[in-house]
């Protein structure tokens, strides 16, 4: 019986919250939407679709959206201690020439150019 109430406290609770949050959306939604763009006014189910709509899109389904956790951690650091002391000099002197040289139309960088 305990159990059931608290599994029955757990869902009024977040409904309270889901319906807390929705309604929070929409009146900041309708307080400056339709005043700086001339936006709708929208309802509260209409708030509660964008609200989903915006999970879905920007998050994804299933647990915690696309969180990796380092996945390719393991594949570089293998990766890294496998070459030699050779190619990997010539890995981060071809890294460090791809992202860190500006971009001046020649991928040697400024190449020739003195600044005085």
């Amino acid at each position: 019986m305990k159990k059931v109430l608290w599994i029955g406290g757990m869902v009024v609770l977040g409904v309270l919250a889901v319906s807390a949050f929705t309604l929070g959306t929409m009146y900041l939604w309708n307080w400056l939407i339709p005043e700086l763009f001339q936006g709708p006014i929208i309802s509260f189910w209409q708030t509660l679709g964008l609200l989903v709509l915006s999970k879905i899109l920007f998050s994804g389904f299933g647990k915690g959206g696309h969180r990796h956790n380092g996945q390719w951690r393991g594949y570089w650091k293998q990766k890294w201690q496998g070459m030699t002391p050779e190619e990997r000099e010539r890995f981060k002197a071809k890294m460090k020439d791809k992202w860190c040289s500006p971009k001046s139309g020649s991928s040697a960088g400024n190449a020739g150019v003195s600044i005085d």
